[in-house]
């Protein structure tokens, strides 16, 4: 699997390490062993795990064998974006 970062993922990358701490590596941590897989807007889906009291999204779509980043975030609002019911690492 190739993970190709666009420019606003990128962006937001170095946002969340500013605030947070969340590096490069551990966002792609997060496609390459996530916590789940869930669906996201179109096409996109997101891949999403928990760290602290709150979780890493990176929603992303799939082109092949690519996943292509379309942002990162990290969110407290767990309850809102965990899928109690899905199967866990579904990448």
């Amino acid at each position: 699997m190739d993970i190709v970062w666009t420019k606003r993922a990128e962006e937001r990358q170095e946002q969340w390490n500013e605030k947070r701490g969340i590096t490069r590596n551990e966002s792609e941590d997060v496609i390459g062993n996530p916590g789940q897989v869930v669906s996201g807007h179109g096409d996109a889906e997101v891949a999403q795990k928990r760290r602290g009291p709150g979780l890493i999204r990176v929603p992303f779509v799939r082109e092949g064998s690519e996943r292509i980043l379309l942002t990162v975030y990290w969110t407290s609002d767990v309850d809102k974006y965990w899928n109690y019911r899905a199967h866990e690492g579904n990448l």
